[in-house]
């Protein structure tokens, strides 16, 4: 059963330093890195890994940066040919990781910026799932998601990076993964996360996962469950990527017949794992490393 990821792909620029600057401030990092990322390209790949075939929608640029970017998706086998070549830039995002593990990201988007609907293919017969993200512009996002609604595939959204609640997104969408910070600009900010992902609920997704970081996750769904995963305990060095994990380890998963919980509790402990090592893709784990971590958990 397929995945077709509509999504951003970009080279990831990265530095560690002591601490996240300060606005106005300079902070002497160590040495920079360069890889692949962005989280279309990032959710494919983990997805890949975790042992679903994988189709990505994207676009990059005629510039250094291709190569970096699209390295580790022909590695893992993703299939490219929806992907574009186009004039402009291919997207860049800043990166820098503190020394405890937590990042700031700004994202040039470069090409991403230039899809449009029309660059979606005509026909989602090969796909059962479709999984999105929110660093494209939002008229294709919705395009996507309204197809796919229309010919009966489950729709993952993670509403990352936040943006204007967009009520007919979340119509077209089966579940919506989001952080605490997400959660709160869709849902506001005066409920409890148990309450603001029920609240969801009414506005089309039959479940919602909200990623908790240390604390695990959180899901609800239309049909009354509850689902509370501890994190998976793992000492981080950065958090780059854990949540693109996250994403396209639960949809590969839920794509090869996998219940939601179980699919939950995979993606949970391979996120956590890509918080062991550096970068984004490159740090995500193959399924055989997730099995044999999360057997016993």
């Amino acid at each position: 059963m397929g995945v077709l990821v509509v999504g951003s792909i970009n080279a990831d620029l990265t530095v560690t330093a002591p601490h996240i600057p300060a606005p106005g401030e300079t902070v002497l990092g160590r040495e920079l890195r360069v890889g692949p990322g962005g989280k279309g390209a990032n959710q494919a790949v983990a997805a890949a890994r975790a042992g679903a075939r994988v189709s990505l929608v994207g676009a990059v640029g005629q510039d250094s940066f291709q190569a970096d970017a699209l390295r580790l998706l022909h590695a893992g086998g993703v299939n490219l040919s929806g992907v574009q070549v186009r004039p402009e830039a291919t997207g860049v995002a800043l990166i820098t990781v503190s020394a405890g593990g937590e990042n700031a990201i700004t994202v040039a988007s470069g090409a991403n910026a230039a899809l449009t609907p029309g660059d979606l293919p005509a026909n989602l017969g090969p796909w059962t799932h479709l999984l999105l993200q929110q660093e494209l512009p939002p008229d294709i996002t919705l395009a996507a998601a309204q197809r796919a609604h229309a010919a009966g595939l489950h729709v993952t959204l993670n509403a990352a990076p936040s943006r204007e609640k967009a009520p007919a997104l979340l119509a077209c969408t089966t579940h919506l993964v989001v952080n605490e910070h997400e959660l709160a600009a869709l849902a506001g900010e005066d409920k409890d996360v148990a309450e603001a992902a029920r609240t969801l609920l009414t506005a089309g997704p039959r479940a919602v996962t909200v990623t908790l970081g240390a604390q695990g996750s959180l899901t609800v769904t239309d049909d009354g469950e509850t689902h509370r995963l501890a994190a998976f305990p793992v000492t981080a060095l950065d958090t780059t990527g854990a949540g693109d994990t996250f994403c396209g380890v639960v949809v590969a998963r839920l794509a090869q017949g996998e219940a939601l919980r179980p699919a939950l509790h995979w993606a949970g402990v391979a996120a956590a794992l890509t918080c062991t090592r550096p970068g984004a893709q490159a740090a995500m784990p193959d399924w055989a490393e997730v099995q044999q971590a999360g057997a016993g958990a």
